[in-house]
């Protein structure tokens, strides 16, 4: 205890995380750590969660991103939640959200925090955070994540401090702590490099505002890593081969640019191909450290990555941990309001990689809806990147489903996240389509050549044919648009009969 708590003031603020759960009460606003369930609440959240099975009471949460272990599913569950924002990727609660019982506010992850600083967001009348330790001025050493915790430290009445004892107290010198200032008089965020550091490694905190310390020592849930399959190995593929030929072209070299790659299976395996070419010296600034991310490090093809958080798995975690001092000059973590700076993503020149639900054959993405309906995951910083990339890149499956049922490559998208402006170059298994330069009628035809499964690229031919005899800049068939999801919906497959025959 000692050691982890080396402010005076606070060893007497020691109380349980149902004490913590009990200072809450309904419609509170209530911050917590945690960014893709790394550096998260395991103690007070979940008390609050067993309370609420027996209370009446909900409050609204704000996070950095998604919660670990089952606190988001204990807490839908509960019906402890008014409103969830700006990220989530727990099933309960996407099920709950979709019924209407929960609100979700599906945000940029560079934005909440703007939003609460502005106060376009009720104030926050409990954070709780994190931390491995807390320093001699009563601040807070951070542990595998910093979100929105610096802003919810600032901005929050009442602070609890969560010390989880599974971070080993050496875990410091990784986090990059810098808050631009508010509003009219704002400093530039002065990062010129992914390895530029600007700020201190510790969350400052008001002593008074310290409400509770509590400790806990469950690690963070690890992330699910699944194998490249068939089908994410030809994505990586077909991107590396795009990478070669702007290296060839001179637009890149063989460092690229900063790359930044989403969460999940195909982020992780386009991130691992990379090692399969001829690449060197590379750097990430993105939102999240993956488990190819230390890929890259221990094969000495990427030299420093810069994000948010550390979402792994369990073996390298491990890894990391017990080779700390040898990742320590390689990593650093940010706030979310500057991993994810439109700023900074903008001038370092970042590759943006992320993965589409679904995307037109005019280059429209839809990352967070199923059906135009029912939301999925949430946009993440998906488009804090696309929007201000050197090159914007989104990846996708052609088809998925038993017998390739559902076609991700569509006449229209049922929900647009990302607009056609602010998509580059889209990737399928199927092919690479690189839309630089092309006007839409352009783009249409080299998507459904090159990104369509082939059992649907004549319907889609069709389609486009046939919008053109319409006329327009952007031509379609508003009453056919959306069909392929209907026809989904009533049969199962968005194949029409015709083609249906022919299989």
């Amino acid at each position: 205890m000692l050691e982890r708590i080396r402010f005076e003031n606070y060893k007497d603020k020691i109380i349980t995380a149902t004490q913590a759960a009990l200072l809450f009460e309904d419609g509170m606003t209530i911050g917590s750590s945690g960014f893709t369930k790394a550096g998260d609440s395991k103690a007070v959240l979940p008390a609050f969660a067993a309370r609420a099975q027996n209370e009446n009471i909900a409050v609204t949460l704000i996070t950095g991103a998604s919660l670990g272990h089952t606190t988001d599913s204990d807490l839908a569950g509960a019906h402890a939640l008014n409103k969830r924002m700006p990220f989530q990727v727990d099933p309960v609660l996407r099920k709950e959200i979709n019924k209407g019982t929960i609100l979700f506010i599906d945000q940029h992850l560079s934005e909440t925090a703007e939003l609460l600083a502005n106060g376009h967001i009720p104030a926050m009348d409990y954070a709780v955070i994190e931390a491995s330790a807390i320093d001699e001025n009563g601040y807070i050493i951070p542990t595998t994540s910093i979100g929105n915790s610096v802003t919810f430290a600032q901005l929050s009445k009442k602070i609890i401090i969560e010390i989880n004892t599974s971070v080993p107290v050496s875990f410091t010198g990784i986090h990059d702590i810098f808050l631009p200032g508010e509003y009219p008089d704002r400093k530039i965020i002065p990062i010129v490099k992914p390895c530029t550091y600007i700020g201190v490694d510790y969350i400052t905190v008001d002593p008074e505002k310290v409400a509770g310390i509590v400790f806990t020592e469950l690690p963070d849930s690890p992330a699910e890593v699944t194998a490249p399959d068939e089908k994410t190995i030809a994505i990586a593929a077909h991107l590396v081969k795009f990478f070669e030929k702007e290296i060839t072209a001179g637009r890149l070299t063989q460092a690229l640019m900063p790359l930044q790659a989403g969460i999940g299976k195909v982020a992780n395996a386009v991130l691992s191909g990379l090692s399969k070419g001829d690449f060197k010296n590379l750097t990430m600034y993105s939102e999240v450290l993956q488990d190819s991310t230390f890929e890259l490090i221990d094969n000495g093809k990427m030299n420093f990555a810069s994000a948010s958080s550390i979402t792994v798995s369990n073996e390298c975690h491990k890894k990391i941990l017990n080779n700390f001092d040898f990742y320590k000059d390689k990593i650093v973590l940010r706030p979310q309001n500057i991993s994810n700076s439109p700023e900074v993503i903008r001038r370092l020149g970042v590759i943006a990689i992320n993965t589409a639900i679904e995307f037109d054959i005019y280059g429209n993405v839809n990352s967070t809806h199923i059906s135009g309906t029912k939301m999925m995951n949430g946009i993440g910083g998906s488009g804090d990147f696309a929007r201000n990339a050197y090159l914007s890149i989104f990846v996708t499956q052609a088809a998925s489903k038993d017998g390739n049922s559902i076609s991700h490559v569509l006449p229209m998208v049922s929900h647009t996240d990302h607009t056609e402006h602010d998509v580059d170059i889209l990737v399928t298994d199927q092919g690479l389509a690189d839309l630089r330069s092309l006007a839409p009628r352009e783009r249409a035809r080299v998507i459904i050549e090159n990104c369509a499964h082939p059992e649907y690229k004549e319907e889609l031919r069709s389609y486009f044919e046939r919008a053109c005899e319409r006329e327009g800049h952007t031509p379609h068939i508003l009453e056919e648009a959306l069909s392929w999801h209907q026809q989904y919906i009533n049969s199962g497959t968005m194949k029409k009969a015709s083609v249906l025959q022919t299989i």
